[in-house]
């Protein structure tokens, strides 16, 4: 397939993009780099401006599908009101454009495939949650909520759209574990807070390959749940993570200590949810690591 790519060039962008041209695809990533353009076999560069119309356009007239992933990371800064405003904006600007342009193609796109997060649910207990839940109520979640409302608009122009919603992306050089490693490592490592915290989580590679399987599969549409089917508590992963790099797990991180150093984004850390992959199972995936343990392993062993 011709394919256009936003949000290409991060942490699971740039490992998607690797695999699909490994597959055969061609893509076209669109990108606020100010360079110029450039083209390599089965890969263009495109540069583009979400907040204004441009000749970017263009490259969604005639594609097979559009995958957005683009995004100011959530974890990257506090959280004032300037970063909080920045994480909504890029998302909601940047699927209006692609929304926006779609409707202008003559010959649209099959479908959009949007990310979107599990913070969609907010903070929960121990319920499973499937992708019938409804939203929650806090930043992350109406950020979620607006982001897959923009991105719904597209099937209004016949676009099969999918909304995934994905959890905590573990994998090598990069992500949330590349910040997790070092502090056992130091012999200092431990649960935040209490522990007892859910943790949604999914490898890598089933990411991608959970992507790759959407996207080729015509009959996926809606939301679905981009994590592994077997969550863990905060300490279950801490335990775990110890026992494979040969480490103690006896630091825990008080939630005081977190508020204080991160502000309001403390909470994404200290509350969680167990989410479960119940889509994506439906529609016959098969999750390469479906375990913590084997998923840390094939990463860090």
């Amino acid at each position: 397939m011709n394919l256009v790519v936003a949000g290409g060039t991060g942490f699971i962008g740039s490992a998607l993009c690797s695999r699909l041209i490994e597959r055969g695809h061609s893509l076209t990533l669109l990108t606020r780099s100010t360079s110029s353009d450039t083209v390599s076999p089965n890969k263009a560069w495109i540069t583009w401006n979400p907040e204004s119309a441009g000749a970017w356009e263009q490259a969604l007239d005639g594609t097979d599908g559009v995958i957005n992933l683009a995004g100011e990371p959530i974890a990257g800064k506090r959280w004032t009101e300037a970063q909080k405003k920045k994480i909504r904006s890029s998302r909601i600007n940047s699927t209006r454009a692609l929304v926006t342009a779609i409707g202008k193609a003559k010959k649209k796109p099959t479908f959009l495939l949007n990310a979107s997060a599990i913070g969609y649910y907010g903070p929960h207990g121990d319920e499973r949650l499937a992708e019938e839940q409804g939203p929650g109520n806090d930043f992350l979640s109406r950020v979620c909520g607006d982001w897959e409302e923009e991105a719904k608009k597209a099937e209004n122009h016949g676009l099969r759209v999918v909304r995934l919603r994905t959890g905590i992306v573990l994998g090598k050089g990069g992500g949330a574990l590349s910040k997790m490693v070092p502090p056992f490592k130091l012999f200092i490592g431990g649960p935040l807070g209490s522990g007892s915290q859910w943790m949604s989580w999914i490898h890598l590679e089933d990411e991608i390959g959970l992507i790759q399987f959407l996207i080729e599969h015509p009959n996926a549409r809606g939301a679905i749940n981009s994590t592994a089917p077997n969550p863990v508590t905060m300490k279950e992963f801490c335990r775990t993570l110890g026992s494979v790099l040969h480490r103690p797990s006896w630091a825990p991180v008080p939630a005081f200590a977190l508020r204080v150093m991160l502000g309001e984004m403390a909470e994404m850390l200290l509350t969680g949810q167990r989410v479960i992959p119940a889509e994506a199972q439906k529609l016959g995936y098969k999750f390469r690591y479906p375990a913590i343990p084997e998923a840390l392993r094939s990463l860090l062993a």
